[in-house]
């Protein structure tokens, strides 16, 4: 009975030691101390460094022993045996992946071991102190001083752990073990079309917090009621009942002050006479201020309104066209996956220069660095989970982990005034099963969030009764806001010089969104319009489908496929892909192609005709 209630105790332990602790707002401005840069890493292929012969976690045993690669481990003495040694081993960059700075690491998808010693300067045992991952690629289980602070799934998000208890002022190592495996039963699944970069891919930021501290906030325009700010707070720590909280916005004269409940948590609703609405062409942001005794924090947030109204989007009560593109996150010069404020800055830039005020972020939640400057920049956002293709639809654990995804990015860009859209899929088979895997995770959405529109990638096809004309025939169609669907008429299928004969019937009075469309070309390759893989062929396609789009009634939006192009293992033509989807209207080399010019003129006469 002893060993059964050990093994309990030592089960239930780490069920709540490993438990992910709630996602902090705002941690982009608050002052922080990096663990970026260079970390030594092991490549464990065979996982021993987390399992011990008989397949067991070392994390779940009670004396891990010097097994255990999170033990960081020495040797005591020259009788001591320790089978690696962290600091003996090579360097890489955080944040970055794997796969493009070790070359013999560029298809390795399993797990591998970081590494990081690091002091905390001023350290003060009154404070709390939090570990903050941008994201890690897939799984990551992090220790620090040899103590298990907690796990994550997901590659895309943000997560934290607090780490005040097991924390010194000096000598401190951190270890996390990341997995970049693909499974049938994860988000995304086995089968994508984009390169699985595995590991610490985004910031590591240490956060000094007092002990009541502000966790999580939003103030945003009222959906109902255009001359009103709502918003909530919600403390954490001993003292967070009962106190007061402060939320001030200068510009606007408003100083308001509010007490939390038992919970720490506190809503509240502000009345303003006058405000200058954040758009597109107008990407105001106000400083706002929230503080308690303890704690100060200040966002730069930006006040707006989006709705729709039949077949109309409707930004700040006035109908907007949404002239976009679909970005991956990844640096083009560069190569890997895409991480640093110069990274977005590129990126964005490349997409103000094609003249689009909207910007779709496929096919995952990207860096906040995006959407921080999309702010400033007057650019609206789409953003969207991987549930990409084929899902594991009647898996309860499988909705669960894209249910967490989407609400750790709705949790990080809630305050986003360019983030617009939610999107819930891209690309996925129908089945009854998928229709509710989707439908609640729109709800979901909506209970996170009701001031933001829904949608979904869709497909179309050829009606039973007419070739000529394209219909949607999707139940989740009555579900979202706006109807948004990939169609790729002239490349996977039909001929280009067809499109003219072409037409969209949906029978659906709601805002239309194109959210793919393209042709892939090898920058460079030029030939007759005809030739598959020109860039002639590219901006032939075009030329063409442009129009016949813009015959929809309900044409909202379009963001072609795609900014630049990526790599994605699927594309394996060595003359023409050589590991890269060559659909981008710019090349891994920065190199713009025709069809670029081609969409730029599309977008500039839609503004004059405007």
């Amino acid at each position: 009975m002893k060993k059964i209630a050990l093994i309990l105790f030592v089960l239930i332990s780490n069920i709540v030691l490993f438990a992910q602790d709630n996602l902090l707002q705002n941690n982009y401005l608050r002052e922080g101390v990096t663990l970026n840069g260079r970390w030594n890493y092991i490549v464990d292929v065979y996982e021993s460094g987390y399992y011990n012969y008989r397949r067991e976690p070392h994390d779940e045993s009670e004396n891990p022993g010097a097994g255990a690669y999170f033990m960081n481990a020495k040797p005591k003495d020259k009788t001591d045996r320790v089978e690696y040694d962290f600091d003996a081993a090579p360097t890489l960059l955080v944040p970055g992946d794997w796969n493009s700075q070790k070359e013999n690491l560029y298809y390795y998808e399993g797990t591998l071991w970081y590494k990081k010693s690091f002091d905390v300067p001023n350290y003060d045992s009154s404070k709390r102190y939090y570990l903050h991952f941008g994201a890690v690629n897939y799984f990551a289980d992090v220790y620090v001083n040899g103590k298990k602070l907690g796990a994550h799934r997901g590659g895309f998000t943000p997560f934290n752990f607090e780490m005040s208890k097991v924390l010194k002022a000096k000598d401190n190592f951190v270890v996390v073990r990341v997995d970049n495996k693909r499974f049938p039963d994860e988000v995304p699944t086995v089968s994508t079309d984009w390169w699985n970069y595995g590991g610490i891919t985004r910031d590591v930021t240490i956060y000094e917090l007092s002990q009541t501290f502000i966790e999580d906030y939003s103030i945003q325009l009222d959906k109902a009621n255009s001359k009103q700010l709502k918003g909530f707070t919600q403390l954490n720590g001993e003292s967070k009942a009962n106190t007061q909280v402060v939320v001030k916005i200068p510009e606007l004269n408003i100083s308001k002050t509010y007490t939390t409940d038992s919970k720490g948590f506190v809503e509240f609703a502000i009345p303003v006479k006058k405000i200058n609405k954040w758009s597109d062409n107008n990407p105001k942001l106000y400083t706002v201020s929230i503080s308690t005794d303890t704690d100060k924090i200040s966002d730069k947030i930006g006040f707006r309104r989006i709705e729709t109204k039949g077949s109309d989007i409707l930004l700040n009560g006035e109908k907007v066209f949404l002239k976009g593109i679909s970005i991956h996150e990844e640096n083009v010069m560069r190569g890997g996956r895409a991480h640093s404020i110069e990274d977005a800055r590129v990126l964005l830039g490349w997409a103000k220069e094609l003249g689009c005020n909207f910007v779709r972020l496929a096919h995952y939640p990207h860096n906040e660095n995006m959407v921080r400057l999309a702010d400033k920049m007057g650019l609206l956002v789409w953003e969207e989970i991987p549930v990409y293709w084929t899902i594991d639809w009647k898996n309860m654990e499988t909705y669960k982990k894209a249910e967490t995804q989407l609400k750790e990015a709705v949790t990080r860009d809630k305050n986003r005034a360019s983030v617009i859209i939610w999107s819930m899929a891209n690309e996925t088979p129908q089945s009854e099963e998928r229709l509710s895997f989707l439908t609640n995770l729109a709800k979901a959405t909506r209970a996170l969030d009701n001031t933001r529109l829904i949608t979904a990638a869709l497909e179309d096809h050829p009606s039973a009764d007419d070739k000529n004309i394209m219909v949607i025939e999707d139940k989740f169609s009555d579900v979202v806001d706006i109807v948004s669907f990939n169609q790729y008429y002239g490349w996977y299928g039909g001929k280009i010089e067809d499109l003219k004969n072409i037409r969209w019937e949906i029978d659906i009075d709601k805002p239309v969104i194109i959210s793919e469309f393209g042709a892939a070309a090898l920058q460079g390759f030029h030939g007759d319009k005809s030739t598959m893989w020109t860039e002639d062929n590219q901006a032939y396609l075009y030329e063409e489908t442009l129009p016949a789009l813009a015959r929809i009634p309900q044409f909202s939006g379009v963001t072609p496929w795609i900014l630049t192009d990526f790599r994605s293992p699927r594309r394996m033509h060595d003359v023409y892909q050589n590991g890269y989807n060559r659909k981008g209207l710019i090349s891994e080399t920065g190199n713009k192609k025709k069809a670029f010019y081609t969409l730029q003129k599309f977008y500039k006469n839609l503004k004059t005709q405007n």
